[in-house]
């Protein structure tokens, strides 16, 4: 009998695994004040886009400004005591050399230039102290993004390091997809893929039946596997220019990834057996036809990825597989003339 065959051939392909996601925030900041007093002014928009280093509220200054003035006086007290302690340390250390003062009266001295000294760095640190305080009454944004609801309003009352946060700043461009796939498949796309962080993410809107317009790459993965579900967790990096993407919101994310000499066959050259497996008729180097069992990986299309059972150059009959019997003689035909 005369039958189609399909000699196998190597090939690579793109692959896509498909994933359960939830968006993630980039960055997210909560606002705190960290120094106490009433707020002043508010100097924001509710809603709007801030930039890093924008000033979002002001906290009363005044009693700040007292502070860090009175440490300055304090540290100019401190400079005008060591001059006179620097200028009779010199005149001893030449007394000293001809007796006329006393070891102790040197000792002394030089002991008053220390302790001097240390009077300035004391001065100094505490007026690098109110110096900071008084900047801590502008309240400012430590990323860029977008800022929710205030908290609070003119007039209130807020206290150092408070529980309660003044209001919260969000980065949503770029933005992450956090990402589950079972373990094997991890596993099988770690062995086809040399670097995770060159695998394209697409990504699906669900509910909305659009396909996102940009496409992600992966950052990393967990290093442990969920037990209860057997599934590991990845991220991937999105760009959001438009801020499409919001923060909790859940999307079907497709990997692609290439994998290299595959085999392929038809799905309808296959035959389903009792016991699962799957088996196609091959022609040997005698033109008779024989079956093996072979191993499915997936489905890519209308064909089977296999990864055992078969090989390249191996003939696979496409047609009449029903009628066939082991060792029975077949004159091969090409593919596209089988129908």
């Amino acid at each position: 009998m005369s039958l189609a065959v399909l000699p196998l051939v190597a090939q690579d392909i793109t692959i896509q695994e498909e994933a359960p996601g939830r968006t993630v925030a980039y960055q997210i900041a909560e606002i705190r004040p960290q120094v106490s007093g009433i707020v002043t002014e508010r100097l924001f928009t509710e809603g709007g886009t801030v930039k890093e280093g924008q000033q979002l509220y002001q906290i009363d200054p005044a009693v700040f400004h007292a502070a860090y003035s009175s440490r300055q006086a304090d540290l100019k007290k401190a400079q005008a005591n060591i001059t006179a302690i620097q200028a009779k340390s010199r005149r001893y250390a030449e007394l000293v050399k001809i007796d006329a003062v006393s070891q102790q009266q040197y000792d002394d001295t030089q002991a008053n230039l220390a302790q001097a000294q240390a009077e300035i760095a004391i001065a100094e640190a505490a007026m690098t102290q109110a110096r900071i305080n008084l900047d801590y009454t502008k309240v400012l944004a430590p990323i860029a993004g977008r800022i929710g609801r205030s908290q609070v309003t003119k007039g209130a009352l807020v206290i150092a390091n408070q529980p309660q946060a003044l209001a919260t700043v969000t980065q949503l461009d770029p933005i992450y997809v956090d990402m589950t796939l079972p373990s094997a498949t991890l596993t099988r796309l770690r062995r086809r893929t040399k670097a995770l962080d060159q695998v394209p993410v697409r990504l699906d809107l669900e509910g909305e039946g659009e396909v996102y317009p940009h496409t992600g790459q992966l950052q990393f993965h967990e290093m442990a596997m969920d037990e209860t579900t057997g599934s590991v967790t990845l991220r991937a990096r999105f760009p959001n220019p438009d801020t499409l993407l919001l923060p909790g919101q859940f999307v079907r994310a497709h990997l692609e990834f290439v994998h290299d000499h595959a085999l392929l066959v038809p799905q309808k050259t296959t035959e389903r057996q009792a016991d699962g497996t799957l088996k196609v008729w091959l022609l040997d180097a005698d033109n008779k036809a024989q079956s093996t069992t072979i191993t499915a990986t997936r489905a890519v299309g209308d064909s089977w990825l296999i990864s055992t059972g078969l090989q390249v150059g191996d003939r696979v009959i496409l047609e009449g597989m029903q009628n066939l019997k082991s060792g029975a003689s077949v004159q091969p035909a090409p593919a596209n003339q089988g129908k």
